[in-house]
C-alpha cells in the first residue's frame, strides 16, 4: 500500500509537469491559434460591499475555493505552508488547538491566554472570533478567503493592527442539490463532506453542512494505548437558513457546531549540551546535589537521544491524550433594501470555544535526566469562553460622486481558564528504564506528586477575564466629477475597550490578584486612489489599528499591559495587462509600532524542584517605536487558454527596541534592563508560486496543480534566556532561528465525469499530494534549555498523499 500510494505521488507530479508540453503540442496541431482567456475578475468585501478586487485600494490576497480543493486545505493550519507569503499560521506552542496568525511582521507569541489578544482579526462570515483556540476547527464549505494585508483599524476594528483574515461561506442557493465528498490518504488519513441545499419553501430556503476529517499520528508513541502526536480527528455541521419574503429583505440564520481530538507536534531534542560543559557522572548524580553546579550539565539517558532530522516514533513511551476543541455559534445576518442606494444589516452572533488540553509532546526534549527522578511535564489546560457580538451597518450611495459605510459594533466577551502540570514519568537509578506514574498521582500538594486525572491536579495558575468594547465608524469614498480617475476615501473609528479579569490561584495557591484595563481611542484612514489608466490603479493610504491591552495570565501577578498602536503608510498599484492576460499587484508599505507587548518566558526544568515544569511569562510594553516596512508583488497570468500561473513575493524587516527585563533575583540581569527582542514567524524574504493547467480528454477535462513555497528561517520566540554565565544566571537573549522552508504541493484531476442520474450529476477524481519532496525543517525552535540539557524543536508535518472522489448533483 505504501509503495502504490508513494506511485500515485509522484505521478501527480510526474503529470502536472508534463501537461503543458502536452497541451502546447495539441494546439500546434490543432486548426489555427488557440485563443487566451483573460483572468477572472475576484469579488471581495473588505469594505462592507462587494467590489472588484483590481478596483479595491486594500492590499489583498484571495484563497478562492478551487484553490483551496488542489492545495488539499481542510483548515487554517494548512495556509502555514506559505501560499500567502505576508501571512505566517503556525501552531501556539507545539499545539494544534491554537494558532498563531500573523501578517506583516505583526505576529503575537502567546495570545494563547484568558485576558490578551492576537494582531489579526479572524473573522467567519463578519463575525470576529475572540480567542486562538479553535482557530484549526474544520472549514464549512468556504467560498473564499479574504487576507486584508496592513491595519484595518477602521471597517474592522480592535486587534486587526496587522490585518485581517475574513473566511466567507457558500449561503443557501433554494435550488435542490449538493456535493458530497470521500478520501483516504496515509497515515490512516480519511475524510468526507455533505453539503446539500434544499429547494427553496414558502421564501425559505435550507443548507446543510457536515463533514469528518481524520489523520493518524505521524510520529508514533511507544507507550500501549495512548495516543501519537500530530494526528486530529475533526467532525462538524452547520445549518443555515436564508428567508427572503421580499426581494428587499433577506434574513440569514445559522448554526454550527464542530469538534476538534488533536494531538500536538512532537518537540524533539536537536542539541545535547551545546555549551560544552562537564558532563556529571552517574555517581556524581547519585551523591551530588539534585542541581548541576554552574559549568556542569547532567548527562543525557540512555533511553534519549539527540535526532536532527524528523522523528518518526519517541524515544520514550509516555501518556498522550488527544486535546478536545470544541466550537459553536449562532449567527443572524439581517439585511433590508431601503432605496437602490441604501441598505441597513444587522449581524449579531454568539458564539462559545471550549478547549481541554493535553500536551506530553516535550517528553523527550524538556526534560533532565537525575536518578530516580520524576520527569515528562503534561501540559493540561481547560479554557472556556464565551462572547456575543452585535453589529448594524448601513451602506449607501449618493449618485456616482459618494459611497459610504457606517456602522455600530459591540462586543463582550468571557474567558476562564485552570492549567496544571503533572509529571509522567520516573525514571529508574541509571536511565535505563523507566515508569509511568498513577494518574491519580500521590498527593495534590504539589506539581511533582499531583496526577492529571480531574480532581487530582495541582493547580498551577487559574483566570478568569471579561472584555467588553462599543464602536462606531463611517467610511466615504468621493469621486469628482472633474476628475472621475480621482477617488478621496476617509474614515474613522472610535472604540470604547474595557477589560477586567482576576488570576485566583499562582502554583496552588489561593490569590488575588486583580486587573483593570480601560482606554478608547480613534483610528483614522486616509486613501488616495487614482486610475492611471484603464485597468490601472494605483493608491497611498495612511492607515492605523491596535492590538487592545489586557494582562498575561502566566504571570505571578496579572500585571496589566497597555494596548500596542500601528500607523502604517503604504502605496499600491493594481494592474490588469494584455487584454486582461495579466494581473500585478504591488504594494509597499512602512510602519510605527508603539507599546509593543512584548513576553519573557521561563520554564523551571530542574529535577525535583518544587515548582518543577512550572512556566512562567510576564508581558511588558517595548518603551520605544518598532519600526517594520515591506514590500510585497502579486502576479497572476494566462499564458495560454486553460493555463494559470501565479507568483507571491513578501520582503519584511522588523526592528523592535529592546524592552525592560522583568525578573527579579538575578545577579546579571537586573530588573528593568533593556533586553534585546526578535520578531517571530516573520521570514525576511517569503515567495510562493503555482501552476494551473485543464485540458479536455475527450467528454472528460483533466486539471493539474503545481504549487512551490518559500521562507527564510525566522525566529520562533521573542526572548529567551538560559545559564551560560559563570555564576549559573541568565545573560543574554539566545533565541535560534528556525530553518528555512521550501513545500512543495500538487494535485492532478479527472473532472465532468457523467454519473448517469437523470439530474445530471458529475464527478471529479482527484489525486493530491502536499509536502510532495518530504521536505523536513524545523518551524519552531527554543533554545531556554540548552544551559540545562539542549535545544528542542518541532518539524513540519511529512509528506501526506491520497485520493478524493467529489459528486455534484
Amino acid at each position: 500500500m505504501k509503495f502504490l500510494m508513494s506511485t500515485v505521488a509522484w505521478s501527480c507530479f510526474a503529470l502536472v509537469a508534463a501537461t503543458p508540453a502536452f497541451a502546447a503540442a495539441a494546439a500546434a496541431a490543432s486548426e489555427g491559434p488557440v485563443a487566451s482567456a483573460t483572468l477572472a475578475e475576484v469579488v471581495v468585501t473588505a469594505t462592507k460591499t462587494e467590489t472588484n478586487l483590481q478596483t479595491t485600494p486594500i492590499a489583498i490576497s484571495v484563497v478562492g475555493a478551487a484553490q483551496m480543493a488542489d492545495r488539499h486545505m481542510e483548515s487554517l493550519i494548512n495556509l502555514s505552508d506559505g501560499a500567502i507569503p505576508s501571512l505566517r499560521i503556525a501552531t501556539c506552542e507545539a499545539r494544534q488547538s491554537a494558532l498563531t496568525v500573523g501578517i506583516r511582521g505583526i505576529v503575537p507569541f502567546d495570545a494563547n491566554q484568558t485576558a490578551r489578544d492576537q494582531g489579526v482579526g479572524v473573522y467567519i462570515d463578519g463575525v470576529y472570533l475572540g480567542r486562538q483556540q479553535g482557530l484549526n476547527a474544520a472549514l464549512f464549505d468556504v467560498e473564499r478567503i479574504e487576507v486584508l494585508r496592513g491595519p484595518q483599524g477602521t471597517l474592522f476594528g480592535r486587534n486587526t493592527e496587522g490585518g485581517a483574515l475574513s473566511i466567507v461561506t457558500k449561503a443557501p442557493t433554494g435550488v435542490f442539490g449538493g456535493r458530497i465528498t470521500a478520501g483516504v490518504g496515509n497515515f490512516g488519513a480519511y475524510n468526507t463532506e455533505l453539503h446539500q441545499d434544499f429547494q427553496e419553501f414558502a421564501h425559505i430556503a435550507v443548507k446543510v453542512d457536515a463533514l469528518i476529517q481524520h489523520q493518524g499520528p505521524t510520529i508514533k508513541n511507544p507507550a500501549n494505548g495512548q495516543a501519537g502526536w500530530n494526528q486530529y480527528d475533526r467532525k462538524g455541521g452547520r445549518i443555515s437558513a436564508l428567508f427572503t419574503p421580499t426581494d428587499a429583505f433577506s434574513a440569514l440564520v445559522s448554526a454550527d457546531y464542530a469538534k476538534d481530538d488533536n494531538t500536538p507536534f512532537f518537540s524533539q531534542l536537536v542539541s545535547y549540551n551545546p555549551y560544552g560543559k562537564r558532563v556529571r557522572t552517574l555517581a556524581e548524580l547519585l551523591t551530588g546535589p539534585a542541581g548541576a553546579p554552574a559549568g556542569t550539565i547532567n548527562p543525557l539517558a540512555p533511553l534519549v537521544q539527540v535526532h536532527t532530522d524528523r522523528q518518526t516514533v519517541s524515544d520514550i513511551g509516555t501518556v498522550q491524550q488527544p486535546s478536545v476543541d470544541e466550537t459553536g455559534g449562532l449567527s443572524a445576518v439581517l439585511k433590508y433594501t431601503v432605496s437602490p442606494d441604501l441598505e441597513l444589516r444587522s449581524i449579531t452572533a454568539a458564539r462559545a470555544v471550549g478547549t481541554n488540553q493535553w500536551d506530553n509532546s516535550g517528553i523527550e526534549s524538556r526534560n533532565v535526566f537525575a536518578p530516580n527522578a520524576n520527569f515528562g511535564r503534561y501540559s493540561l489546560s481547560d479554557l472556556y469562553q464565551r462572547q456575543f457580538s452585535q453589529e448594524f451597518q448601513v451602506v449607501g450611495r449618493y449618485g456616482d460622486a459618494f459611497s459610504y459605510v457606517a456602522g455600530l459594533y459591540y462586543f463582550k466577551e468571557h474567558v476562564k481558564e485552570s492549567a496544571a502540570s503533572p509529571i509522567t514519568n520516573q525514571w529508574n537509578a541509571d536511565g535505563t528504564a523507566f515508569t509511568i506514574r498513577s494518574s491519580y498521582g500521590t498527593s495534590t500538594a504539589g506539581a511533582t506528586t499531583a496526577g492529571w486525572e480531574y480532581g487530582k491536579r495541582f493547580i498551577i495558575r487559574a483566570s478568569q477575564a471579561d472584555a467588553e468594547s462599543y464602536a462606531a465608524y463611517g467610511q466615504g469614498t468621493y469621486t469628482p466629477a472633474s476628475i472621475p480617475a480621482l477617488h478621496l476615501t476617509a474614515g474613522g473609528r472610535f472604540t470604547k475597550d474595557t477589560r477586567n479579569g482576576t488570576l485566583y490561584i499562582v502554583n496552588g495557591k489561593a490569590t488575588n490578584f486583580n486587573f483593570a484595563y480601560s482606554k478608547s481611542r480613534f483610528d483614522p484612514l486616509v486613501t488616495v486612489s487614482y486610475d492611471a489608466a484603464e485597468n490601472v490603479s494605483l493608491y497611498a493610504k495612511y492607515s492605523t489599528g491596535y492590538r487592545a491591552g489586557g494582562a498575561n495570565d502566566r504571570s505571578a501577578t496579572f500585571q496589566a499591559f497597555d494596548a500596542e498602536e500601528v500607523k502604517a503608510y503604504e502605496v499600491g498599484a493594481k494592474m490588469e495587462l494584455l487584454d486582461r492576460r495579466l494581473r500585478i499587484n504591488l504594494a509597499a508599505y512602512a510602519m510605527d509600532r508603539d507599546k509593543s507587548q512584548i513576553d519573557f518566558d521561563a520554564v523551571d526544568t530542574t529535577p525535583g524542584s518544587p515548582t518543577q515544569g512550572a512556566h512562567t511569562e510576564e508581558t511588558r510594553n517595548s518603551p520605544g517605536t518598532s519600526k517594520i516596512k515591506g514590500f510585497e508583488a502579486e502576479i497572476t497570468a494566462k499564458p495560454m487558454e486553460g493555463m494559470t500561473v501565479g507568483l507571491s513575493y513578501a520582503y519584511t524587516d522588523v526592528k523592535i527596541p529592546a524592552a525592560p527585563f522583568p525578573f527579579t533575583g538575578n545577579a546579571d540581569v537586573p530588573q528593568g534592563t533593556p533586553f534585546p527582542v526578535n520578531v517571530v514567524y516573520t521570514p525576511p524574504n517569503a515567495a510562493s508560486a503555482y501552476i494551473d493547467y485543464e485540458m479536455p480528454v475527450g467528454e472528460l477535462t483533466l486539471r493539474s496543480h503545481l504549487d512551490a513555497n518559500y521562507a527564510d528561517a525566522q525566529y520562533a520566540f521573542q526572548s529567551e534566556f538560559a545559564d551560560v554565565s559563570p555564576t549559573g544566571k541568565l545573560v543574554k537573549n539566545v533565541a535560534v532561528k528556525t530553518d528555512s522552508s521550501f513545500i512543495v504541493n500538487a494535485s492532478l484531476a479527472l473532472a465532468n465525469i457523467n454519473m448517469g442520474a437523470s439530474g445530471g450529476a458529475s464527478a471529479t477524481l482527484a489525486l493530491w499530494c502536499r509536502n510532495l519532496f518530504d521536505e523536513s525543517h524545523i518551524y519552531r525552535i527554543s533554545a531556554a534549555n540548552r544551559g540545562t540539557i539542549g535545544d528542542y524543536a518541532n518539524f513540519n508535518p511529512p509528506r501526506t498523499y491520497g485520493v478524493e472522489l467529489r459528486v455534484k448533483y
